[in-house]
């Protein structure tokens, strides 16, 4: 289910720029449902749906507030709810690792390809959604 909800978030984010609130808000409440039915701690994973947005949402506003210009949507911030509140606050690092990390080797790449310019976006969806799988199935805590 969350591999699933995962990819076609990815999808919708390539295509159109967007994770829309009707799958990243119903994938935080189940991650908090799975937690507490496999026996999880309920409070590192609400503490992870927290903490994701705040992260996000907080690092959004910093760029807008720098440059003027959106640099992260909140869908960004929705999307890491939802994987905050699957793998728990203790794996958010982790997940931003990866889908930071895999976006910066991008955005080098297209560069030294001169595919594009400094102002062409790469959307973060899909490089989140794969750090959260990764954290899911790899967990480090």
């Amino acid at each position: 289910m969350l591999a699933s909800a995962l990819l076609f978030a990815s999808w919708i984010d390539l295509d159109r720029f967007l994770l829309p609130d009707v799958l990243t808000l119903p994938l935080c409440i189940l991650g908090v449902a799975v937690t507490y039915y496999l026996g999880g701690d309920i409070y590192l994973s609400i503490g992870g749906a927290f903490a994701g947005y705040g992260v996000i949402a907080g690092i959004a506003w910093l760029w807008r507030k720098r440059f003027g210009r959106d640099g992260l949507g909140l869908g960004d911030a929705k999307l890491l709810a939802a994987g905050g509140a699957w793998v728990g606050v203790l794996n958010l690092p982790f997940v931003l690792l990866i889908a930071s990390g895999l976006g910066l080797c991008l955005a080098l790449a297209f560069r030294l390809a001169q595919k594009t310019s400094k102002d062409v976006a790469i959307p973060f969806g899909p490089l989140l959604s794969l750090g959260i799988w990764m954290a899911w199935c790899l967990p480090l805590i």
